[in-house]
């Protein structure tokens, strides 16, 4: 018998919501943090070491996947998360977002959008139909709907008839989705910052039905404050009993507002790109190994954290092996970033089924603003 998928929210404080969605591959806590498996693997990572940082999900890339090794052959092998190594739940995104990056190897119509690889020049074609296709071959947990995200800033006459194409992809990703119990389709909801076009998104959107709602189209360039500023009113345009989710957000400061103003997952490459160029986020913010000041440090990252870079190396070790180009680096690096933005989720699970959300966000920010504190 195959389990059925769904969203319980469990406490509320303000905006703020924690909650649990269950899937036949086991269950996502919210507001929730997925590390991006891009390739089928997070880099500098082992599946397991991933796993012991509390991710209960991972993103994967339809756009990549599909060009290399091919979804199909990934099918053949038995599906995503056997080829990967990875018995926790999968959310895949469209690839909508990743043709858009291409800018001039692309051709946009009314059908989808044919491109030119940036791996060897071949054409190919998305449409609303062959990205839910290639989901289901990859065997994706959560299926994102294909949409298309214009860069901003934009003027509205783009937006709004970029926000209605994506509309009307998604119902067409609805219907190739079918019926697939134990799986969960999202809708994304586009509009650039605009309210009225948000509320004309979701309202169309919701008129579809979805399992969850993504709430697309920002983090592209137009700053935390105005990204702050849509998400004031974006949230609470879409259903209050299926999740949201912000896709490609961000820093740890972002998380933390989004999660403020309703927002209950969230998914970003910068935790483990920023291991691998030397850069540690921390309960005091950013640290940058290769400056020479660690070259002396005994200390660890953070004496809180209880990741393997911090239990059992120092700042001087870490520095030593960034500078020698050595791979252990971006592993360390990048499994203290991510055992991180797993203990910051955990924190505002912890914080909001407590009600005391506003003491969790203000404890964060003041010691954000003590900075890394210089070896005596």
């Amino acid at each position: 018998m195959t389990v059925s998928s769904s969203f319980a929210l469990h406490a509320t404080d303000g905006s703020a919501r924690t909650g649990a969605i269950t899937t036949p591959r086991g269950t996502i806590r919210t507001p929730a943090f997925m590390p991006v498996g891009t390739a089928a693997t997070v880099k500098a990572m082992m599946p397991e070491s991933v796993a012991a940082t509390g991710a209960d999900i991972l993103l994967g890339n339809t756009y990549h996947l599909m060009l290399r090794p091919t979804a199909e052959r990934i099918d053949r092998l038995g599906g995503l998360h056997k080829f990967m190594n990875w018995d926790k739940p999968i959310l895949t995104d469209s690839g909508g977002f990743q043709v858009m990056s291409l800018a001039d190897l692309r051709k946009l119509t009314e059908t989808g959008v044919t491109f030119k690889s940036h791996i060897d020049g071949s054409r190919h074609e998305l449409t609303p139909e062959r990205s839910m296709e290639i989901q289901r071959l990859l065997g994706s947990d959560i299926v994102m709907c294909f949409d298309e995200c214009p860069a901003l800033p934009a003027d509205r006459d783009r937006i709004a008839e970029s926000m209605r194409l994506s509309m009307r992809w998604a119902e067409r990703s609805k219907d190739a989705f079918g019926d697939r119990p134990g799986h969960m389709l999202f809708g994304i909801q586009q509009g650039g910052l605009e309210q009225d076009f948000r509320e004309e998104s979701a309202e169309a959107l919701k008129a579809i039905g979805f399992d969850g709602y993504a709430i697309g189209g920002l983090a592209v360039g137009e700053g935390q404050d105005a990204m702050f500023g849509c998400l004031d009113f974006a949230p609470s345009q879409l259903p209050e009993d299926r999740p949201r989710y912000l896709m490609g957000v961000g820093k740890p400061d972002d998380i933390v507002g989004a999660v403020k103003r309703g927002v209950d997952m969230m998914d970003c490459v910068l935790p483990s790109r920023s291991g691998r160029t030397g850069q540690a986020w921390t309960r005091r913010g950013q640290i940058n190994i290769k400056n020479a000041r660690h070259q002396d440090d005994p200390r660890p990252l953070d004496e809180d954290c209880t990741c393997p870079a911090c239990r059992n190396y120092s700042r001087a070790y870490l520095h030593h092996v960034f500078r020698a180009q050595e791979m252990i680096s971006g592993m360390l690096l990048t499994w203290h970033n991510l055992h991180y933005y797993q203990e910051l989720m955990q924190g505002m699970r912890d914080a909001i089924a407590d009600g005391r959300f506003a003491d969790f966000e203000a404890q964060f920010h003041a010691q954000r603003a003590e900075g890394d504190i210089a070896p005596i």
